[in-house]
C-alpha cells in the first residue's frame, strides 16, 4: 500500500529535481516485482511459512530474530500513519488537540473491532484495501490531470541518470555540525516503493489464499498488476510535484504530507487541496491496516506460535504494534519524535538485509526461475547499499 512516507518522499522527489528521476520509481517497482515473485514461490513451495522453514533448517533462534525485527520496524514507523490520518484531516478540522486525539481513538478503536471481530480477516482486508487504492487514485490521479506535467519530461526522465547536482554527492559528510546528504530523497523513492518487509509478507498472504503450484503463473500477474498500479500512484505525485512545485519551493519545505496538498492549493484552490487530503487519507488508512498486521503475524510465526493472521496470537501481536504506533503518536502530536525516527531507521538497517537475505536462501531450495532469482539478488544488492548508507547517516548524524 501507498503509505504517507511514499507521498511525501515522491513529492520532495519532483519537487527538488523535476522529471529527472523518474526511471527510479520503474527500477524500483521492477525489483519489487522480481522479490514479490520469490516470496510467493516460498509460501507456495515450502512445506511451512518461511519462519516454519528457518526453524527447521537452522533453529529458533534466526526465526525469533526475523519476526522481532520485522516487529521493531513496523511498531517503529506505525506512529507515522496515525499522524498521516491527522494530516489529512488538519485543513477541514482546524486547529486543536482533542479532535486529534478523538479521531486517533476512534480509528484504533474500530481496527481493533475489526482485527478482534472477524473471525476471517483476509478478504475484508483485502477489499478495503481495494476500495482505498481507487480513492488514492480518483485523489491523485485529479491533481496530475489539474497539473498538465510534461509528457517530453517525463519520457525523458525514464533515461537512468542522476541529476547533475548529485553526482558530486553520492556519499553523506559532515558540515558546519549538520549532516548534509542530498541523495537522501532518492534513496527514500528506492526504499519505500521496493518495500522489503512487503515482499517478505507475500510469502504468508499466498497461504492463506490456499495457493497451489497452479496459482503462481496467474499469481505473479496479479503482483505485476498490483506493483505497477502503486508505482504509477507514486509517478503520478511525483510528476504532479515536478510540475507544479519544481523551482517555485523549497522540497526541505515539504516536510510533512499535509503540507503538500497546501502547496497546491494556491494553484488549483481548494479542489486540489481536498483531493491530494483524499488520496493521503486513503494512503495512511491503508497502510494502517496492513503495515502492523506484517508485523503482528511474522513476529507470531517467528515466536512459534502461528503465523497465520486468522490465529490468536498473530491478532495479539497485531493488536501491540497498533497500540505501540497509538501511544507514540498521542505523544508526539506537537512535536516530531525524532529518537524513535532513528530507531526505525537502525531496526530497517538490520532487518532489511535480513529478510531479503533469508529470502534469497529459502529460494535454494525450491524450483526458480533465473529472472525471479537474478532480479531478487540484484534486489538485494540495492538493499545492501541502502542499508550501509543508513548506517553511516546514523553514525554521522
Amino acid at each position: 500500500m501507498l503509505g504517507p512516507g511514499s507521498i511525501l518522499t515522491a513529492s520532495k522527489v519532483g519537487c527538488g529535481f523535476g522529471y529527472e528521476l523518474v526511471w527510479v520509481v520503474v527500477v524500483a517497482a521492477a525489483l519489487m516485482v522480481a522479490l514479490t515473485a520469490l516470496s510467493a514461490r516460498i509460501g507456495v513451495l515450502c512445506e511451512g511459512t518461511p519462519c516454519d522453514e528457518i526453524t527447521r533448517l537452522v533453529g529458533r533462534p534466526l526465526a525469533v530474530l526475523v519476526g522481532v525485527v520485522l516487529f521493531l520496524v513496523v511498531a517503529g514507523f506505525q506512529f507515522s500513519n496515525n499522524l498521516a490520518i491527522v494530516a489529512a484531516v488538519e485543513p477541514y478540522a482546524g486547529e486543536g488537540r482533542v479532535w486529534r486525539v478523538a479521531l486517533l481513538v476512534a480509528l484504533n478503536g474500530a481496527v481493533l473491532a475489526v482485527l478482534f471481530g472477524f473471525r476471517h480477516l483476509y478478504r475484508p482486508v483485502e477489499t478495503t484495501m481495494k476500495v482505498l487504492v481507487g480513492v488514492m487514485a480518483v485523489g491523485f490521479l485529479g491533481n496530475v490531470a489539474l497539473a498538465r506535467p510534461s509528457l517530453s519530461g517525463i519520457l525523458a526522465g525514464l533515461v537512468p541518470r542522476l541529476p547533475e547536482e548529485l553526482r558530486g554527492a553520492l556519499l553523506p559528510s559532515r558540515a558546519d555540525g549538520q549532516l548534509l546528504d542530498p541523495m537522501q530523497p532518492v534513496l527514500g523513492l528506492v526504499a519505500t516503493t521496493f518495500s522489503v518487509a512487503g515482499a517478505f509478507y507475500t510469502a504468508y498472504l499466498v497461504r492463506q489464499k490456499g495457493w497451489t503450484r497452479a496459482d503462481l503463473r496467474r499469481g505473479l500477474v496479479d503482483s505485476v498488476v498490483g506493483i505497477s498500479v502503486l508505482a504509477f500512484l507514486t509517478l503520478t505525485i511525483l510528476v504532479t510535484a515536478a510540475a507544479v512545485l519544481h523551482g517555485k519551493v523549497q522540497a526541505s519545505e515539504l516536510d510533512t504530507a499535509g503540507k503538500v496538498g497546501a502547496q497546491l492549493e494556491p494553484l488549483f484552490g481548494e479542489w486540489a487541496g481536498l483531493l491530494f487530503s483524499l488520496g493521503l487519507l486513503a494512503g495512511g488508512l491503508g497502510s494502517f491496516l496492513v503495515n502492523v498486521m506484517i508485523g503482528g503475524t511474522v513476529l507470531s510465526d517467528g515466536l512459534g506460535l502461528g503465523g497465520d493472521m486468522d490465529q490468536r496470537w498473530p491478532k495479539r501481536l497485531t493488536a501491540l504494534a497498533l497500540l505501540i504506533g497509538f501511544g507514540v503518536a498521542l505523544a508526539s502530536l506537537d512535536q516530531r519524535p525524532v529518537n524513535l525516527i532513528v530507531f526505525a531507521q537502525a531496526m530497517t538497517v538490520l532487518g532489511n538485509p535480513v529478510l531479503a537475505g533469508v529470502l534469497l536462501w529459502l529460494s535454494t531450495r525450491v524450483p526458480t526461475p533465473r529472472w525471479i532469482q537474478g532480479g531478487a539478488l540484484l534486489g538485494f544488492g540495492v538493499v545492501l547499499v541502502l542499508a550501509a548508507r543508513t548506517a553511516a547517516r546514523l553514525y554521522l548524524g
